[in-house]
């Protein structure tokens, strides 16, 4: 596994490793609890939640103030985005994104207080998210708009589809 710094403080890009390649494909690990603990300080996750989008879907940006989030394509290719929502951190609203698909196996470990979202650049995508805690609901998150112009963010996809939730998030004063 090799970790990759990124620009968001205890944010983490994780390429895990290849273990077995041959004509048919490859054979890798794409989670060990006692690996990511002894590397990342994150080993146990209590959650998987898989979702399936289509072409030009924005999910998110959301987050909470106490999950751990691992998360990464399994199929297809999205334009990720985390961004640092802690109020009182230099970082504040500073966002990074990323490319991860199928191929490149990249992961992202999110700390808690950061949102993430993603745009689906294939016709579809999987994308998997490992929470460290159960998932509480909507009513124990909180949503920025993703299309929020004082964000900034260059979503590459312009007719974006995108839930009445995450349309309606207020945008920032």
């Amino acid at each position: 596994m090799e970790i990759i710094g990124t620009n968001l403080d205890g944010v983490r890009l994780i390429k895990p490793s290849i273990a077995f390649e041959d004509h048919r494909g490859i054979i890798f690990e794409s989670y060990n609890a006692m690996y990511y603990y002894d590397v990342c300080g994150v080993g146990w996750f209590a959650q998987d939640t898989i979702t399936v989008s289509y072409h030009g879907v924005i999910r998110g940006l959301h987050g909470d103030n106490c999950t751990t989030k691992l998360v990464s394509c399994l199929n297809g290719r999205i334009y990720a985005v985390v961004i640092n929502n802690i109020g009182s951190h230099p970082q504040f609203l500073k966002w990074e994104s990323f490319i991860l698909t199928g191929k490149n196996r990249l992961q992202l470990l999110i700390p808690p207080n950061f949102g993430n979202g993603y745009q689906v650049l294939s016709d579809e995508a999987i994308y998997l998210y490992k929470l460290s805690i159960r998932y509480g609901g909507q009513d124990k998150q909180w949503t920025l708009n993703p299309l929020d112009p004082k964000l900034g963010i260059p979503w590459p996809i312009r007719n974006s589809i995108l839930s009445k939730r995450d349309n309606e998030a207020p945008h920032l004063k």
